[in-house]
């Protein structure tokens, strides 16, 4: 795909609509990219103008604030404000809660203010604008979904409609596991426990929530984050339910949709 970079649009003097912070994830993770590139396909497709930092993007820092690297988080911070702030940028959006709530949250008492959005809520403005049009019948129509919550994207910055609201322009049937919204269970991987080994105990986080993703009967469970993704792809093959049950971000599942 040919995604312009902030300084090449710079050269040629333009200025995008939206930043898209592609995130480490979705840059260097191979499911991850999937992600990335259908949320690219998307915004090509409605003809939002954006670009990427390319090789000027590092990690927002926030696996080493959570892990307790406070030195080395806004060693990275700083870093990069200072690219984003040199390049007027006003407006970010991400596919990655984690980046998205430091982005919106931390970076402020840094000197890093930007207006910045989740993938799926820009989705949602997107659908309610009547830009993305979705096929008629598409792949999903009458299937079950089961939405996974994202700690970051729910509790930690109350977006529950969006998401949601997304996935039933698909007009699928959406069933909720028994925990959801701000009752939601984490899929492991928050607070830089993506990176550390597990901690005594007599079953991983992520098969329990797999385990109650499969109890509602979806063929499909949708994640807004990678790390969710990740996490809860896993549980399911843990459970040899992979070939029955599909993990997908809403992003996929949209950029599949559309006409």
């Amino acid at each position: 795909m040919k995604i312009n970079t902030m300084a090449e649009m710079m050269a040629a003097g333009e200025t995008p609509e939206v930043l898209f912070w592609v995130g480490c994830a979705g840059s260097f993770d191979q499911r991850a990219q999937k992600i990335t590139r259908a949320f690219a396909t998307i915004l090509d497709k409605v003809g939002v103008k954006f670009a990427i930092l390319g090789k000027e993007e590092a990690c927002t820092g926030d696996p080493a604030r959570r892990a307790g690297n406070e030195f080395l988080f806004q060693m990275m911070a700083y870093q990069n404000i200072q690219v984003l702030n040199g390049y007027g940028i006003k407006k970010i959006v991400t596919t990655c809660p984690h980046c998205f709530n430091t982005l919106k949250n931390e970076y402020p008492e840094l000197g890093g203010t930007y207006e910045v959005l989740h993938h799926t809520t820009l989705l949602q403005q997107l659908i309610d604008e009547g830009k993305i049009k979705l096929k008629e019948g598409g792949e999903f129509k009458g299937k079950k979904i089961s939405y996974h919550d994202s700690c970051y994207l729910g509790r930690a910055n109350d977006i529950y409609e969006a998401p949601r609201k997304v996935l039933e322009a698909l007009d699928a049937e959406l069933v909720e596991m028994k925990r959801c919204r701000s009752n939601g269970l984490c899929c492991g991987a928050g607070g830089a426990q993506m990176f550390k080994e597990d901690e005594p105990g007599n079953k991983r986080i992520n098969i329990e929530r797999a385990d109650e993703a499969l109890e509602t009967g979806a063929g499909f469970i949708a994640s807004a984050c990678p790390f969710c993704n990740t996490m809860m792809t896993d549980g399911i093959k843990n459970r040899e339910k992979e070939n029955e049950v599909a993990v997908l971000d809403v992003a996929e599942m949209i950029a599949a949709s559309m006409q």
